[in-house]
């Protein structure tokens, strides 16, 4: 079984430019990998493709037993609610308290704030900012905002995480600790897609590596071939 199929999947825009083209490949329940390439490559589209914010022209999409071209719908809400996403720029709510930013996925699902307030309180302990969880995020370092953005993209406990160049504005003792805390995802059963072009970063971490060059999956490296 596994939690996300590309099955010869394109993306074609309106403006006739062809984003991915014919891209295949599975991820394992539990398994990092990497997606990289040059800038236009297609990275930030094949993550979209996951979280439904676009959809494919041509091939399928599979999510576990779901053909994500047949999720529309209120059930769009649902799928999401398996997906958790990280952004490059946090996306927090400048107004609102850590434990308000983390816990404002589960307030919209309708939880009780008492469940929230107790998964609130574990998640942040999971990203070492337990003692943060009343501080606004101007209060926080570029580091601590980007834990933030993790905390509330895992607080649901998503079975895959997808994160688009999370560390795009960290410096290299900061990236590393980014990518150290999504490397220990996964033993908690969630799946992890991270894209990045830092490709000294990536043969670092020694996981699989999906190239991407012009839309097309050009190779796919796994931890022993990186090694090498």
């Amino acid at each position: 079984m596994t939690v996300l199929r590309f099955d010869n999947v394109s993306k074609r825009y309106s403006s006739g430019h062809e984003a991915l083209s014919e891209v295949s490949f599975d991820v394992a329940p539990g398994e990092m990998l990497f997606v990289t390439g040059h800038s236009g490559a297609g990275k930030s589209t094949l993550l979209k493709l996951i979280h439904l914010s676009e959809r494919p022209s041509r091939g399928a999409v599979l999510f576990g037993d779901k053909n994500l071209l047949k999720v529309r719908g209120r059930r769009v809400a649902l799928h999401r609610r398996e997906v958790g996403v990280v952004y490059q720029d946090h996306r927090l709510l400048a107004d609102r308290s850590v434990a308000d930013n983390v816990g404002l996925p589960l307030l919209l699902r309708g939880l009780r704030r008492g469940d929230i307030a107790k998964r609130v309180r574990a998640v942040l302990d999971r990203v070492s900012l337990g003692a943060r969880a009343n501080a606004l995020p101007g209060q926080l370092s570029a580091g601590e905002q980007q834990r933030v953005g993790i905390a509330r993209a895992i607080v649901g406990e998503p079975r895959l995480l997808v994160a688009d160049e999370p560390t795009g504005n960290l410096d290299p003792t900061l990236s590393a600790e980014i990518l150290a805390l999504f490397a220990s995802l996964p033993e908690r059963g969630t799946s992890v897609l991270v894209a990045s072009h830092d490709l000294a970063l990536v043969k670092r971490m020694r996981k699989r590596v999906l190239v991407l060059n012009q839309g097309r999956l050009v190779d796919d490296i796994s931890p022993e071939d990186l090694a090498e």
